[in-house]
């Protein structure tokens, strides 16, 4: 025990830790909360209202779904997300791109945290995360969705299943396309890696949500092999769904 706290200080002196919404390295105070202090109050979570499909915010009570969920069906059957999406888009870039993997054990406790009564309220038996697909997960060295999950698995403990769902076809980059042709792109691109899947309830968890089309391919899927409920989380999602 004592070995590996030693070991914990040196890491910390060697690879201080670094807050996962500015990069700067946090105080010794400021690393027990996960996040700096100047950092605290930018994060913008999503409260209520919120779609009562997607999760996203609502600028009204009276209102039930946004724009997006009332001129669309969805396959999942419903989600939440934590962040406004500009709060953390560059906390979500460096995460992906820059090798800041360790964001991720933060940022999935947050989620068990806010996010986990509903999860535990939806009778959830496992998280799903989105795949990524080989040679893009080869490139950046693991899958951050992947790491959300585990972290927010651990939290509540839950399992995270990566066993089930694999993406068999690079696709193009979604924050390109609109939702049209998102749909068009995400077409076979995920395929079952089992015939039948003997969960009823899941969670698919993401680090995006936009238009919804990769959560509704995997919805999908997992309901023609036996999945009753497919609910998910995800770490943000834009205000312009």
């Amino acid at each position: 025990m004592m070995l590996k706290a030693l070991n914990g200080k040196i890491c910390d002196l060697l690879f201080p830790p670094r807050c996962p919404v500015c990069d700067r390295v946090m105080t010794p105070g400021d690393r027990k909360k996960g996040v700096c202090a100047e950092c605290r109050n930018d994060l913008k979570l999503i409260k209520e209202p919120r779609c009562i499909k997607c999760g996203a915010q609502l600028k009204a009570d009276e209102e039930e779904y946004c724009r997006s969920c009332r001129g669309r069906r969805h396959y999942y059957d419903r989600g939440l997300a934590l962040y406004e999406y500009a709060s953390v888009r560059g906390a979500i870039y460096r995460l992906k791109y820059s090798g800041r993997l360790e964001y991720a054990e933060f940022f999935g406790r947050e989620m068990a945290r806010r996010l986990g009564p509903a999860i535990r309220e939806w009778g959830a038996e496992a998280l799903i995360p989105v795949p990524l697909h080989a040679s893009r997960q080869r490139r950046r060295g693991y899958n951050q969705a992947a790491a959300i999950a585990r972290a927010c698995g651990r939290a509540l403990d839950l399992p995270v299943r990566e066993d089930i769902i694999r993406r068999a076809r690079k696709t193009r980059p979604m924050k390109l396309l609109d939702a049209k042709e998102r749909q068009i792109n995400l077409k076979n691109a995920f395929i079952m890696l089992q015939d039948v899947v003997k969960l009823s309830i899941v969670v698919v968890v993401d680090d995006i949500y936009t238009t919804g089309s990769t959560i509704d391919a995997m919805a999908a899927l997992l309901k023609a092999s036996g999945v009753k409920k497919v609910y998910f989380v995800t770490l943000a999602i834009g205000s312009g769904v």
